[in-house]
This record gives structure tokens, sequence and C-alpha cells, in this order.
């Protein structure tokens, strides 16, 4: 095995732990001594040791003289714990190798620098694509302070997202609905507008048979007009933040805070504002399920760094059947937000496009 095989193991340990790092990033490492592989590790959970840390405890004398791989650059700071940097140098390692340097500001090549100080030879770049690809929405957290936005549809073939009457259960199939259950559990926080409560009252939770984590939920609700009846009020599964530019509704806003529920004031009901303030929360990636008219206006926005869209091989029709983007619209071609097919495959009987906007990386 060379370095990239090693990188490669590291990579995949990392990205078991998907879902439940954040707000930290996923992270994977290996240590090997005279060709064995003597300890792995992954940081599983904020607070809790990272990857090196688990690697060095499984390796412990046998890391001596040997290599650590870790995919992304050993922290030099004091946070929740001690610099990751300060344990390789202890435990006398020989080379690290790093896959990709850490944006963060309180890293941001200190550890590499470090280790070359102690004398380690440090070689970095291995296995950097997956690296960076991996940890996509960590990196855009750290240098943009707002989340990561996945906008979400499931349509028919000919693009609507219900009948002329409205019914929409279901477009597509188990599969697909799984398949949008994974992504609600990968993300920290699903968003809806008021309209989607008021008319299908969503659990937005994470419905997985292995179970799964749920995100939290936000609403936007500029009038406070969610019912106190509604399940995201009442089911308790999941923190619940209603976003509303309402100041005179306070009694309905107690209520609310009654049953747990955050009712966050806007000083506006921008895109832009809601993300910042989102952001400010600690909220890194956001999966937008909402309906036309929210998701228009992330549109309109440009506020979108990827789109998941289901195609269920159906036809509707109808002047008046919904479609999966409302809201104003853009005026001209060159105005249109601009993606990149990354990934196309058959999930069931559905088709699943991922599509990257250019320059969100």
């Amino acid at each position: 095995m060379n370095d990239l095989d090693y990188m490669k193991l590291a990579l995949q340990l990392a990205e078991s732990t998907r879902g439940q790092t954040t707000p930290n990033p996923m992270v994977g490492s290996v240590v090997v001594k005279d060709g064995a592989i003597v300890g792995m590790g992954a940081h599983l959970k904020a607070g809790e040791g990272h990857a090196e840390v688990q690697a060095l405890k499984m390796a412990g004398d046998k890391a001596t003289g040997g290599t650590i791989y870790v995919t992304l650059e050993p922290c030099s700071h004091y946070g929740k714990t001690p610099p990751c940097a300060d344990l390789i140098i202890e435990k006398g390692l020989a080379k690290v190798v790093i896959a990709t340097t850490d944006p963060n500001p309180a890293v941001a090549g200190r550890g590499i620098e470090k280790l070359q100080k102690a004398g380690l030879e440090v070689v970095v770049g291995v296995g950097q694509k997956e690296a960076n690809a991996l940890n996509e929405v960590f990196f855009y957290f750290i240098q943009h302070a707002k989340p990561f936005v996945t906008l979400k549809s499931a349509t028919t073939l000919d693009g609507k997202t219900a009948t002329v009457t409205r019914k929409s259960k279901w477009i597509t199939g188990l599969e697909a609905r799984e398949d949008v259950h994974r992504y609600r559990h990968t993300h920290d926080a699903i968003l809806v507008g008021i309209g989607t409560v008021l008319a299908d009252d969503p659990s937005l939770t994470t419905r997985l048979l292995s179970g799964g984590k749920n995100p939290i939920r936000v609403v936007l609700d500029r009038s406070l007009r969610t019912p106190l009846t509604a399940k995201i009020i009442q089911d308790q599964e999941a923190p619940t933040w209603i976003l509303t530019v309402d100041k005179t509704a306070q009694e309905k806003r107690e209520e609310m805070e009654k049953y747990g529920i955050e009712v966050i004031q806007l000083p506006n009901d921008s895109i832009e504002t809601i993300l910042q303030i989102l952001g400010s929360k600690g909220v890194t990636s956001l999966f937008v399920e909402g309906g036309a008219e929210v998701n228009g206006s992330f549109m309109k926005a440009k506020a979108v760094n990827q789109m998941i869209t289901y195609l269920a091989p159906k036809l509707f029709g109808g002047h008046t059947a919904p479609t999966a983007i409302g809201g104003e619209g853009i005026d001209e071609v060159e105005d249109a937000l601009e993606l990149e097919v990354a990934e196309v495959t058959t999930i069931g009987k559905d088709i699943k496009i991922v599509a990257r906007v250019k320059g969100s990386e």
C-alpha cells in the first residue's frame, strides 16, 4: 500500500461519521508503522477526541517512528480538546501525511508549521480533491459564516410538484423518499415556508429504519400564522425555529414559546438576512424543502449551493399545476442561476439529479 491507499482508508473513516460531527468537520486518521496499520480513528462528535487522538490511542507505543495519515490538517490550538499537532510530536511520529489544509483561521497552516519546526516530515495534498469534497460544507461555512444551502425538489417529468387539485402524495417512489431522509439526517437544519406548514402539516423529521438525527426545523412565517396544533409545535421531536418579521403578535409568540419553540425576530425577510442569522446560530448546512415561493426566493437571491431533483416518470400537465420554483422569476436568460450537473442516478423508478451552482465551492 502507498500513501494514497492509506489516505483513502482515512477518508472512508471520516465519511462514516457524516451527519454527526457538526459544527466540526469530518476527519479520519490512520497510523502506519513498518508497513502495517497500527491505529485508526475518526472524529465522532463535537467535543470528543479528534481523529488523530483516536488513532494514536489505538496505536499506543507502536506509533513512535511511524507515519500518521490525516484527512485534514491537525489543529494547533486549544479548543474543547488539546492541539493534535502537539500530540503527534509528543508521540514521536516521524512523518505526517495530510490530505488538505484547514481554512479555519485558528489553524490555517499553523499545524503544518508546528510539525515541520519539530523536525517531522510533512507531506500535504495526498487525496486533496476527495478531502475537499468531503468537507465542502464545513469549508463553506468557515469562509462565509453562513450555511451551505441544498435546495430539494421532487417533480414529474413535466416539472409539476402536484396536480391541478394540489394532490402530491406520492410523486416519487419509496426509495427516493428514503434518500431525502438521509439528506435530512446529514443537514443541521431543514427550512420550509408557512404555506407548506398550512397545506401539509409536515413533521420535518428524519425517518430511517436505522434511525438518524433530526434537523432543526426552520419555518419562514412572516405573520406568525403557524397553528399551535401543528406537528412541528406539538411533537417535541426536534428544535423548531419560527422566523418572522411580525412585531405585533406578542400573545401568539408567547404561546409558541410555551411549547419550547424559538421565535426569531427578523429585521427583514431577505434570504441573505435569514442565512446570516442561521449562520450566527451555528447552522452550517441548510436543506430547503419549501414550496415554489420559498424555492423561488432562494433562486432569485442566488442563495443556493446545490440542487437535488428527483424526477418521477409521470406526467400531470395542467396550466395551474404547481412547479418546483415559483416567485418572481428572472427577466433575462443571462440572469439564470447556472448549475453544473454533478450526478445523475436511477433511484428506484425515479431519476436523481445533483447539480452544483457554479462558484459555490
